[in-house]
């Protein structure tokens, strides 16, 4: 698999989109599903007071929403930058094939983003993280799952 400069070329539209019009931080992203962009974002933390509005996030709801579907089986994403935790995980739960990327989480960190750090909390065991995580026993977590379990109307993802 060859990226495609175009695709890559947009997604730096929407970074740099971001980045001058005071919308959210210098990233931006596309996701491409059969030659065709489907989904384009850029950052919008900022502009839309939510730390989740990362350009990847952006771009893959954008493109869930344009094909009303939650699974992008055999999308591609390009990102102007490697893509933090969060945007890794969301790509993971989305089943894109592939990400193409430009810049490091340490070219992030460089300029004062903390993908980085994030990636190191993570192989950290919960207690010795820089926040606290502490599991906490309640009667319900059993009956949800098995609410969940016992479902027959559900759809699985």
């Amino acid at each position: 698999m060859k990226p495609d400069e175009n695709y890559m070329k947009s997604a730096f539209d929407e970074a740099f989109h971001s980045l001058r019009n005071n919308v959210g931080g210098p990233f931006g992203s596309v996701v491409v599903l059969d030659g065709k962009i489907i989904g384009k974002g850029g950052n919008q933390v900022s502009s839309h007071n939510d730390p989740t509005a990362h350009a990847e996030i952006v771009a893959i709801r954008d493109a869930c929403k344009n094909i009303q579907d939650f699974d992008l089986t055999g999308a591609v994403l390009y990102a102007t930058c490697e893509p933090c935790p969060m945007c890794l995980s969301a790509i993971y739960w989305a089943n894109i094939k592939a990400v193409y990327y430009c810049l490091t989480r340490l070219d992030a960190a460089s300029i004062g983003f903390k993908d980085n750090h994030i990636y190191e909390e993570l192989d950290l065991p919960p207690g010795e993280r820089s926040i606290d995580f502490l599991q906490i026993e309640n009667p319900m977590s059993v009956s949800l799952f098995r609410e969940w379990t016992e479902k027959n109307d559900k759809v699985q993802y």
